[in-house]
């Protein structure tokens, strides 16, 4: 039929999972919304009618940041509707929400009629998550916001507060689960908003859903669906996933799509240890309940826990673990690694424990769990939790005391990787990296829905409730990646979307507020596996001086390339000759393994300066190096393009001593005139 693209049969398989006030300012975006200078903000008009599609739980349209309070009449080109559901109807609409669709297909047919006493049959929100996002999105200026308990006040503002939502509800509840446990997102159901969003009129599409692991492009329907978004120009972005830190964890890894990782920003939530001997261990919690002003007796889980529980799962706190006779009154160290900071600590809770303490094991390093627990609680770092598991088997009658959290500013350094940021190497394919950019995931304030408690537990006892509520995840990032893509479209509304990542991508910084590399949780320098091209800088973004631009037609012959155009039933008959993959004009370049030489063509446009020179420069290590030709572009006029050739060239590979076929050395090269620096980062293999 006319309009039908492709038909494919839905299969029952593992589904996709979902993956404020101080992050905005510490990207240098703080401009208040009566503030009529040139910033940012000002010139992108706080993106006034740009419309942004959300896919996630929907939307709590109550809340203060969806208010449409001065906000002008819709857009006259937004074809979307406010779909009619339960305690959703056409007026829940404003000027802010201006669309509402909910798809329920795909799910129902998965697991039957949706029980309505867990989920709501409309675009609203009883998850929380949908909301938490668009207001980071796009939420409007609210001052003297807090998180449960006080955390994390000030004025709580989207990144774009005048740009239009569309909320496409296409993630439910796992039927007989509490949301914490995750959410089911069904692909049929995914395919059909992708369609509906593109005919509606949205120019930007936002998704913080993914399966585990990557799939190819033929398996990963929101893949195809941002292809044909792409081809409406609509940018697409997309999370990294939160199965990080381990190589080849990320998700959502089409060329096509920005895919985001997670930063923790400058924001900390210091909640001492005070040990009996004076030593004050430093933890971190966003925890409201508080201990009382005793020592109490400090205990390991492992030492406290029942005879039955196996090797493997000991010291983990894990349900059903423990011995309540002997966690009585006590504060209980359990390990990080299984399991998830909120059960463990409720684990301890309903033992009788007075106090929780997640101790990190090597992989999550200085990256510290923040959960709104339900009892005392505090977060150390893998050195801290060593001097503690120290001082419990060193002392008798080890004691301690958890002093209440609190909320501080400034901290050092600043962004770092969080652990649990999906990783690459890229596994579908290895000629470009990913994440594109990392961007504030950890501890992130956002608006959230009246129906469920900041722990998303309320089947689990968790009857708290709060208007704001504060999360962590790569889908907290991908939010802020997108309102600086829809600031980006009003400013530059002809820009192409390839255009727009690339700005996102060249302008991104790898240094943090020391003026040091970036680190990871290891206190290590994060590669661009962990941070890709670097952090979000949106103020740089808008102003990036060239661009690797990239059409709809340049995506489908990359598909050709790798031989799946057919198989993802695109209506495009590749030619005989094709370019190969390696050369899609992409702002970064991942060799696996390379043996000798291998060159790369690429190409620029100016949106600079009319007349403008950039020079090569580059950076690479011992083992290969980077050259151009030419090395050296001159532009006469504003949108001309410019193509060059690179080229890695081995020098000699330093082996590792463990041999790891994901093991990369890394590089980077820039194009720089006057004003502005165009960087791309370079990740080789060897062979």
């Amino acid at each position: 039929m006319k309009g039908v693209v492709s038909v494919r049969e839905s299969k029952a398989r593992k589904p996709y999972s979902l993956h404020t006030t101080r992050s905005w300012s510490f990207m240098d975006l703080k401009q208040p919304l009566n503030n009529h200078n040139h910033g940012l903000l000002s010139r992108a008009n706080y993106g006034q009618d740009v419309i942004v599609g959300i896919f996630d739980t929907g939307v709590w349209p109550e809340s203060k940041s969806f208010s449409d309070e001065g906000m002008k009449p819709v857009p006259a080109r937004w074809k979307g509707i406010c779909q009619n559901g339960t305690a959703f109807n056409s007026s829940t609409c404003n000027r802010k929400i201006i669309g509402a669709r909910y798809y329920l297909n795909g799910y129902q047919g998965a697991f039957g009629p949706l029980d309505e006493s867990q989920d709501i049959k409309s675009a609203r929100d009883k998850d929380g998550h949908g909301t938490h996002l668009a207001s980071i999105i796009a939420g409007r200026t609210v001052p003297n916001v807090t998180g449960y308990g006080g955390f994390a006040g000030g004025t709580a503002s989207g990144g774009a507060p005048l740009a239009r939502l569309a909320i496409y509800k296409v993630c439910w509840v796992w039927p007989g689960s509490s949301y914490e446990s995750g959410n089911y997102c069904d692909d049929l159901d995914i395919t059909k908003a992708f369609d509906d969003a593109i005919g509606d009129g949205v120019d930007v599409i936002s998704f913080s859903f993914g399966f585990d692991v990557a799939q190819t492009f033929v398996r990963d329907k929101s893949a195809i669906g941002s292809l044909h978004a792409l081809k409406k120009n609509i940018v697409v972005v997309s999370s990294a996933g939160n199965t990080g830190p381990d190589h080849q964890t990320l998700t959502n890894v089409a060329p096509w799509l920005i895919t985001v990782g997670a930063s923790h920003i400058d924001r900390t939530f210091p909640a001492p240890l005070l040990l009996a001997d004076g030593t004050k261990v430093q933890g971190q919690s966003i925890t409201p309940v508080q201990m009382d002003n005793n020592f109490h007796s400090l205990v390991l889980a492992s030492d406290v826990e029942k005879p039955t529980t196996s090797k493997t799962d000991s010291g983990y706190c894990l349900d059903g673990s423990l011995e309540a006779e002997k966690v009585k009154g006590k504060i209980v160290l359990c390990l990080r690694g299984k399991g998830t900071p909120l059960h463990q600590g409720l684990e301890v809770r309903n033992n009788g424990g007075v106090g929780f303490i997640l101790g990190n094991d090597p992989d999550h390093g200085n990256d510290i769990a923040c959960e709104s627990n339900q009892i005392p609680s505090t977060g150390v770092t893998f050195e801290d939790t060593k001097k503690l598991i120290h001082y419990i088997r060193t002392t008798k009658d080890a004691k301690a005391r958890i002093l209440p959290g609190q909320t501080t500013l400034n901290s050092k350094p600043a962004p770092t990787v969080t652990s649990f940021s999906g990783r690459g190497p890229n596994p579908i394919d290895p000629n470009f990296i990913k994440p594109d950019i990392i961007a504030p995931g950890s501890q992130i304030l956002g608006a959230w829905t009246e129906k469920d408690g900041p722990t998303r537990n309320s089947k689990g006892g968790d009857r708290r409730k709060t208007e704001y509520n504060i999360m962590s995840g790569t889908s907290v990032a991908t939010p802020h990646v997108a309102a600086a893509a829809v600031l980006l479209k009003a400013i530059h509304p002809t820009w192409s979307a390839a255009a727009v990542k690339s700005a996102l991508m060249t302008t991104a910084s790898t240094t943090d507020n020391t003026g040091n590399p970036m680190m990871d949780q290891s206190g290590k320098p994060a590669t661009p596996l962990a941070m890709g091209s670097g952090h979000l800088q949106p103020v740089k973004a808008a102003d990036p001086g060239l661009v690797y631009n990239s059409s709809y037609e340049d995506y489908v012959l990359y598909t050709c390339g790798l031989g799946q155009t057919h198989a993802m039933n695109m209506p495009y008959k590749c030619p005989v000759s094709v370019p190969e993959p390696v050369n899609l004009n992409y702002p970064s370049i991942q060799i696996h393994k390379l043996n000798g030489t291998k060159t790369f063509t690429r190409r620029v446009t100016n949106v600079g300066r009319s007349n403008s020179t950039y020079t090569f420069n580059s950076e690479s290590p011992k083992e290969y190096t980077i050259t151009a030709s030419p090395d050296v572009l001159k532009f006469d006029h504003v949108g001309q393009e410019l193509s060059f050739n690179i080229t890695i060239t081995v020098v000699s590979w330093n082996y590792p001593t463990k041999y790891d076929p994901d093991f990369y050395y890394f590089g980077s090269y820039t194009w720089t005139d006057k004003e502005f620096v165009v960087r791309s980062p370079v990740a080789v293999s060897f062979p």
